[in-house]
């Protein structure tokens, strides 16, 4: 694979495929949170076609959208480049989730893992995906810690994330610096 000044991808065939810019955000409130979010990072840069290019800090924030008591979440931010259509891009982030043990029981309740694409590239909705993720905007745990890694983030749809962070509740947000999670280098 060959990244050059237009930003596409040669596959072994010689086909030009686009990369994308994907920004994913990732969650866990059940069990050893901090490696589970480290394992999930390395299946995602162990996946051919996708390259975590950072990750952000992790934060401590309280469940939002209703739904069972439950424990607060770890959250953090990945950017990612990929040369996958977002549906594959689904269909991993799910076997990733699966893997590392989310059972889909109950909206809104407990996760071992939860991995939500919020962008994808300049892609619009298709399929079973909602692109840009649709309440990205309204979710302090997505927006602080995109803002975190990438100051110069824009929603498509609605505008930078520094302006987006500040018409967010913010509270119940919280930076846990003894919880560092880096990103795998590559195989």
């Amino acid at each position: 694979m060959s990244h050059g000044p237009l930003d596409i991808d040669v596959d072994t065939l010689g086909n030009l495929r686009p990369i994308s810019q994907v920004v994913l955000s990732l969650g866990s409130n059940v069990g050893d949170s901090p490696r589970t979010l480290k394992h999930a990072i390395e299946y995602l840069a162990d996946t051919p076609g996708l390259i975590v290019v950072d990750v952000s800090p992790v934060y401590e924030t309280k469940p939002v959208g209703g739904g069972p008591e439950q424990n607060d979440f770890l959250n953090l931010i990945v950017l990612a480049e990929t040369t996958m259509e977002p549906m594959t891009v689904l269909d991993r982030t799910q076997a990733i989730e699966t893997t590392l043990g989310r059972q889909r029981a109950s909206r809104n309740g407990p996760r071992t893992l939860d991995i939500d694409i919020i962008v994808f590239g300049k892609r619009a909705s298709e399929e079973a995906l909602e692109l840009p993720h649709p309440r990205a905007h309204e979710r302090a745990f997505v927006l602080v810690p995109w803002l975190d890694v990438d100051p110069a983030a824009e929603l498509p749809g609605q505008g930078p994330v520094a302006d987006l962070v500040k018409e967010v509740d913010v509270t119940g947000v919280t930076r846990r610096d003894d919880v560092v999670i880096p990103i795998p280098e590559r195989r």
